[in-house]
């Protein structure tokens, strides 16, 4: 994961990220990647249940 933090406290998922940060260009070069799972990831302590998260801005 990039720049992608996730806690679970009951049932409740936080997640954090930096939109400070960049990881340079998309691989269609049209945006700028801010943060990413870089795929599908399961969340902390629920191997059932997963996440995909891109976040990124236009260039």
């Amino acid at each position: 994961m990039k720049n992608c933090e996730m806690k679970l406290t009951g049932n409740i998922l936080t997640i954090t990220v930096d939109i400070s940060k960049e990881f340079g260009r998309s691989s269609s070069g049209k945006s700028i990647i801010i943060s990413s799972t870089e795929g599908n990831v399961s969340i902390p302590d629920k191997e059932n249940i997963k996440i995909g998260l891109n976040v990124y801005r236009k260039v």
